[in-house]
């Protein structure tokens, strides 16, 4: 290579360094880092989210009080509604049902999309507009309101993300519209990810059912079960009712 090629190629290469550090640093300028309370309180929210489904209730407790100051660090009542309604949700998939009860005080400064959900979480479905909820919750309140009756599993199937699924099929449960067939689902659902805690309640459910229809084998069948995971579990998930 000639002195003067080489001269023109290191003149380019540098041009193409000098415009791709011009391109990183508008691509930076232009997504600002997020806030570090916005960073913190989404991994302790997450952080709460998985140690309450595997059933690990000092871990739970003390993510979710520090998701909660990470929020209400803000001053922003919105931001903490609905915070507490997902942490109403995760409960709520492992039967644990309170009425939202943190969200209670908050609900007045809380958006539509909030309050429908809120509603939704309660099997209060009649006045929900459907748009305002997320959609693969869109087809559970359209369907007919006969699954119970039917025995024969419902929209429940048509959810494919497994926490709402739980979420969806404990809403139902509240409007006594779930088939046996939805809990089985459900139980399969929580037993596929190896949720103990909500494994534990709808198994617990199951279990309170057999034993209603006078199905001793099939209750001490799940009692089996509900004792295998008993074996493995660390924390203080509350007992299977």
């Amino acid at each position: 290579m000639t002195p003067r090629r080489r001269q023109l190629l290191q003149r380019g290469i540098h041009r193409g360094a000098v415009l791709l550090a011009s391109l990183l640093l508008a691509a930076c300028a232009s997504k600002p880092p997020a806030p570090d309370w916005q960073v913190n309180a989404y991994a302790a929210l997450k952080g709460y989210s998985s140690a309450y489904l595997s059933g690990n209730a000092r871990v739970a407790e003390f993510e979710w009080a520090r998701a909660r100051s990470e929020i209400a660090a803000t001053g922003r009542a919105d931001l903490l509604a609905r915070a507490e309604l997902t942490r109403c949700a995760v409960r709520a998939a492992s039967l644990e049902f309170d009425d939202c009860a943190g969200y209670q005080p908050l609900a007045p400064d809380a958006a539509a999309p909030e309050q429908a959900y809120a509603a939704f979480l309660s099997g209060r479905w009649e006045q929900i507009n459907s748009e305002l909820l997320p959609e693969h919750y869109r087809a559970l309140l359209a369907r007919p309101a006969a699954g119970a009756a039917s025995g024969a599993t419902g929209a429940l199937g048509t959810v494919q993300e497994p926490l709402a699924r739980l979420v969806a099929a404990a809403a139902l449960l509240q409007r006594t519209d779930l088939s046996p067939a939805d809990i089985a689902l459900a139980t399969q659902t929580a037993s596929d990810q190896g949720w103990r805690r909500p494994l534990l309640a709808w198994l617990g459910l199951q279990r309170q059912r057999a034993s209603a229809a006078g199905d001793a084998d099939a209750a001490a069948r799940i009692q089996r079960r509900i004792d295998l995971v008993l074996q493995t579990q660390h924390g203080s998930p509350d007992s299977p009712h």
